[in-house]
């Protein structure tokens, strides 16, 4: 069976959350047989930049991709405009890489984007969700949507109803199996499956050795809201007065898009705390040498609102990890068989000796980093995009009365665990 494939989602050069979940996403469809070709419906880029993908070889053909640029970060016209994408396109399959706030960090908007899966079904287009948080395991205050009580309440009830909504889609993937649990005894869903998560890159086997100059400390992603780097400056600072080694904290990456303007004002506060290195976006040919180059890799995190994909990246490049013990980061560790040193998250010393741990002792840095390499072969992207294009043609095949058997839920969560 052959497939032309919608995907919902943002993609590098666009900054926006769960870009480059999008990128190895569809970098790894295009590569599939199955695949006729795949239309990315992506959110609009600033002005002088485009998307680009490869083309394929005669080696290694790969799908040819269509980008439709049709939303934009708290536009309430997001639906309506992918809608006339996705009508003017007629995908076989649409997917949606999202999470709660992907759409917009005003109610409004976000709450019109994430109805846009239940409108692609509508239309008699198979709509499958992968729903990389829910918004009964995010603590609002923390992830910067709440400020009071009162706002958070009215969240959360919004939050409910936005969830139904969500569900109504054909299918919805989640890869914490909480959330699965939540949403069938909550919402009563029927759609609803366990997703592996998968591991971005495929790293042969990474060196365990740190290049000469400084110990790195590295912390990655999309910072400002439940991401935030002044206590893991702060314990850098304390680092660097005890240790008598040389080191560089490395802050790799770029604001939320809820918090324009972070990092700078996060730059200007610390300017006399020397050996901190701001990298901006990192291009994806840079991330491989950015975590190769890293003693360690810490994750800053307030809360958390999702499996992590720079956990599976520190696991994809050997690197020993360290973590706030809170939430879902913690039961995706234990699951997934990921290892590290756990903080206190309220705590500047937790963090410091929980990053001098690795520091000082190198035998077990490596073992860490070995661990969680090993942990980060679970499965591939690879095999992931394999999972979806099976769910993918029973959803065709019933939409058009075909006699493809549905796979049962029992069958897709062994394949989801393989």
């Amino acid at each position: 069976m052959s497939m032309r494939v919608g995907v919902v989602t943002t993609h590098p050069p666009g900054k926006g959350t769960l870009n480059e979940y999008g990128y190895h996403f569809v970098r790894h469809l295009r590569a599939k047989p199955e695949v006729a070709e795949v239309i990315v419906y992506a959110d609009e880029l600033p002005a002088g930049q485009t998307y680009t993908f490869p083309e394929g070889t005669p080696q290694h053909p790969l799908a040819p991709v269509h980008v439709r640029t049709c939303w934009r970060f708290n536009d309430w016209r997001n639906p309506w405009r992918i809608m006339q994408a996705v009508r003017a396109t007629r995908p076989d399959v649409v997917l949606f890489n999202i999470q709660f706030a992907s759409f917009g960090d005003r109610k409004i908007p976000a709450t019109l984007g994430l109805m846009t899966p239940l409108l692609v079904r509508m239309l008699g287009i198979p709509s499958v969700v992968l729903l990389h948080n829910i918004m009964e395991t995010v603590d609002l205050k923390k992830a910067g949507f709440a400020t009071n009580p009162l706002v958070e309440w009215v969240i959360r009830t919004a939050g409910t109803v936005v969830t139904r909504m969500i569900l109504m889609a054909d299918l919805v993937a989640v890869t914490i199996p909480k959330y699965v649990e939540i949403l069938e005894t909550k919402y009563k869903a029927k759609n609803v499956i366990l997703a592996p998560h998968g591991s971005f890159d495929e790293v042969a086997q990474p060196s365990l050795d740190l290049p000469d100059g400084p110990r790195r400390i590295l912390a990655f992603g999309k910072f400002g809201t439940y991401k935030k780097v002044e206590m893991l400056i702060e314990a850098f600072r304390l680092l660097q007065e005890r240790l008598d080694m040389p080191l560089e904290l490395v802050i790799a990456g770029t604001n939320s898009p809820n918090a324009p303007g972070y990092l700078e004002r996060v730059r200007e506060q610390y300017r006399d705390v020397p050996n901190i290195r701001f990298t901006g976006y990192v291009p994806e040919e840079d991330v491989p040498r950015i975590f190769s180059e890293a003693a360690v890799v810490v994750f800053p995190y307030t809360a958390t609102t999702g499996s992590s994909g720079v956990l599976h990246q520190a696991g994809n490049y050997g690197k020993a990890a360290v973590l706030p013990d809170i939430g879902d980061l913690a039961e995706l560790v234990r699951e997934e068989g990921y290892a590290g040193e756990f903080f206190d998250p309220g705590d500047i010393e937790s963090l410091a000796n929980a990053i001098q741990t690795f520091l000082l002792n190198d035998e077990y840095r490596r073992e860490v980093g070995w661990r969680n390499y090993l942990a980060s072969k679970g499965l591939g992207m690879d095999d992931v995009v394999d999972w979806y294009l099976l769910h993918f043609q029973t959803l065709i095949a019933q939409r058009h009365g075909g006699e493809t058997p549905q796979m049962t839920k029992q069958e897709s969560q062994t394949v989801a665990h393989n």
